[in-house]
């Protein structure tokens, strides 16, 4: 730790620290049965293409928290991202997602500021199109439709309803390993109030380490726009799960941002339990 804040591997300490201390916690992993299992769609951008299911529920939460320094002013936020997902049909789903409560504090050496407040909320739906077929090279396919809405604090909110329509792709690869793609679009708006639309692209690559523990790595935008419509946010980053039980698995993930308009550092642990 330097000046009071933490270098990069100072963060992966902590992120697997965490992850240690969320274990113990949890206690003995028992084996979990595959096809009832949870299946949630954090960590990382590349989301999962299947639903929960009718009649079931899943909560994702953690805690995230970005370090960035550009222009001079160093920033340090703490945010509690959530995402609730409640299957209506079979293969549909509906989703209630925020980044949560969020404090934020600034310094550009002149003086602080500290901020907190609530993150803007997302309702939307998912669609799974398509089962995956290992042997058929198929991919499991689902679309995601989203809208932000400007619900947050002042401090955090956006401009108007920001709607997004997003593909994810899902293969599974030999010796339990597995690759996904997501590519899509977004309508949102600048602070002359003209609107504009932007880009959503990642690719990730996961595998197993051990029983009920997975990794994956990943590389993302998810705002890629020209420069007067904020610019391309583009980050690269690995994580690892681990299925406690078929209804509770506990992940951590870091993200080094790769562009200017991206924070530098991004850490997460999170929760998701099943319904």
């Amino acid at each position: 730790m330097k000046d009071g804040t933490f270098s990069g591997g100072g963060l992966a300490g902590l992120l697997f620290t965490t992850l240690a201390a969320l274990a113990a916690f949890a206690g003995p992993a028992r084996a979990a049965d595959a096809d009832d299992a949870i299946e949630p769609d954090q960590p990382g951008i590349v989301e999962s293409s299947s639903t929960v299911g009718k009649g079931r529920a899943l909560l994702e939460t953690g805690l995230g928290y970005q370090r960035d320094k550009s222009d001079g002013v160093r920033s340090r936020l703490w945010s509690t991202p959530t995402l609730l997902r409640f299957g209506f049909a079979e293969d549909w789903e509906f989703r209630v997602e925020t980044d949560g409560y969020q404090r934020l504090r600034a310094s550009d050496g002149s003086g602080t500021a500290k901020v907190s407040g609530w993150a803007d909320t997302a309702l939307g739906v998912k669609w799974h199109v398509q089962d995956g077929d290992a042997e058929r090279s198929k991919p499991g396919l689902a679309w995601l439709f989203n809208v932000d809405m400007d619900s947050g604090s002042s401090a955090f909110r956006g401009q108007g309803l920001r709607p997004s329509l997003r593909l994810t792709s899902e293969w599974d690869l030999p010796h339990d390993w597995s690759a996904g793609l997501i590519g899509g679009l977004y309508r949102d708006s600048r602070d002359d109030g003209k609107h504009f639309v932007g880009g959503i692209l990642g690719a990730s690559l996961g595998w197993p380490i051990a029983e009920a523990w997975k990794g994956y790595v990943e590389v993302a935008g998810d705002q890629l726009a020209s420069n007067r419509n904020g610019g391309r946010s583009i980050s690269a980053g690995t994580g690892v799960t681990w299925l406690v039980d078929r209804k509770l698995q506990l992940d951590a993930s870091i993200n080094r941002g790769l562009t200017k308009q991206t924070a530098d550092w991004v850490l997460g642990v999170g929760v998701s339990i099943g319904f």
